[in-house]
């Protein structure tokens, strides 16, 4: 374990709502119930609970944003650079709560959970899940904890989706919101990729329809969509610079279908890796997910800026000049609607050659710009609760 700068030891919790018969409602028509959520939290809450910052993860991402479970641990969170004593998002002034998502294999209810009317896992008896629910189910996690008013809620791709869903539909509970490389609706391009990911993990032999819990997992599936996935994280840019035309180990070319090129092999890695983590339906579930989320539509009838007519909150957008899969024309667009609703809005977008997945590389930038914003907000919440006493 590293202890330079680091929230330490940190204990994954579970949060249990909904019981019968006070189901939650799904956006597609179900009720389900109990439902849990696991999640984790980090520094501590001031007498007021105006400290209180939501971090939302990513696709693929969990409740473990930063610290260790274990002194042995050698790896920490997945926003380690970003969350601790004096970081972008300093535990010593905040309460940070980051909780894992409905539909996901971490702790929370998914398709792999077990359903107490039948004992088996629900696989995709589970209900189709969307951004509209998660925050739902987050909403519930907020209250159980106390917190009326939320400093900021911060995420990044999924996560930033989460962000705005929470700023337009809960707005008196939203001080800030800081959407990262994210976007109000999927371009065609990424719905494609998706699809095509899913179909990799539907088309292996072992998904039997997504009831594969008591025999073999869909592992070559899975792998190949988490291939898919990952080569819209990166960017030509930083690709070219770890791998360009590279051969395994310099060798000659070995006319076969073997992985004899550098990117081909790291590739195949990510997916073993991703295969030993993740559950494929619950892929299956989230990609579906992000691929109907349309703040327009959802909140705005079609329009952006009717959609952002209910938000009340300031907003720090972020965009990354190698991101492909949700590039910065997105987030002009939706600081545009922001500023047509007369909103207090902050937009940068950050130079930089690791494509999707910059905002989980350290970068000195994001975290000035993170650490900054999350100052004046806390001053200007503070100075309005002080105001309304």
């Amino acid at each position: 374990m590293n202890v330079h700068n680091t929230v330490g030891l940190v204990e994954k919790e579970f949060f249990q709502f909904a019981h019968p018969p006070e189901e939650m409602r799904f956006e597609c028509g179900e009720d389900l119930g109990p439902l849990t959520l696991a999640y984790e939290t980090y520094g501590q809450p001031n007498k007021d609970n105006s400290n209180a910052i939501l971090v939302l993860h990513a696709l693929t991402g969990d409740n473990h944003a930063a610290g260790y479970y274990t002194e042995e641990d050698e790896k920490s969170g997945w926003w380690e650079t970003m969350i601790g004593p004096g970081k972008g998002i300093d535990t010593n002034k905040y309460f940070v709560i980051c909780p894992n998502v409905l539909g996901g294999c971490m702790g929370s209810t998914g398709p792999g959970s077990i359903n107490p009317k039948t004992n088996r896992p629900y696989s995709l008896q589970f209900p189709m899940v969307t951004i509209g629910d998660m925050v739902k189910a987050q909403k519930y996690l907020i209250e159980h904890l106390g917190i009326n008013k939320i400093l900021a809620v911060i995420g990044g791709s999924m996560g930033g989706m989460q962000t705005l869903e929470w700023s337009v539909r809960f707005p008196n509970m939203v001080q800030s919101a800081i959407p990262i490389a994210s976007t109000t609706q999927h371009s065609a391009m990424a719905i494609a990729f998706n699809e095509v990911s899913r179909q990799a993990i539907m088309n292996d032999p072992n998904w039997n329809n997504g009831d594969y819990y008591q025999g073999s997992i869909p592992k070559h599936g899975q792998a190949v969509a988490r291939m898919i996935g990952h080569v819209t994280y990166l960017s030509d840019i930083a690709l070219r610079k770890k791998f360009d035309h590279r051969l395994l180990d310099n060798e000659d070319i070995n006319f076969s279908f073997d992985s004899d090129f550098q990117v081909g092999s790291y590739l195949r890695h990510q997916g073993q890796k991703f295969v030993n983590r993740f559950d494929a339906n619950s892929l299956l579930y989230l990609t579906k997910a992000t691929d109907y989320f349309n703040l327009a539509n959802r909140h705005g009838s079609g329009s952006l800026a009717q959609a952002f007519s209910q938000a009340i909150a300031d907003y720090l957008v972020v965009s990354f000049s190698s991101d492909w899969l949700y590039p910065t024309y997105q987030s002009k667009k939706m600081v545009q609607a922001m500023k047509k609703n007369n909103l207090n809005v902050n937009f940068c977008e950050i130079q930089t050659d690791y494509g999707h997945d910059s905002f989980l590389v350290p970068n000195l930038r994001l975290s000035q710009l993170i650490a900054g914003f999350l100052e004046n907000e806390f001053y200007t919440l503070n100075n309005r609760l002080s105001n309304a006493i």
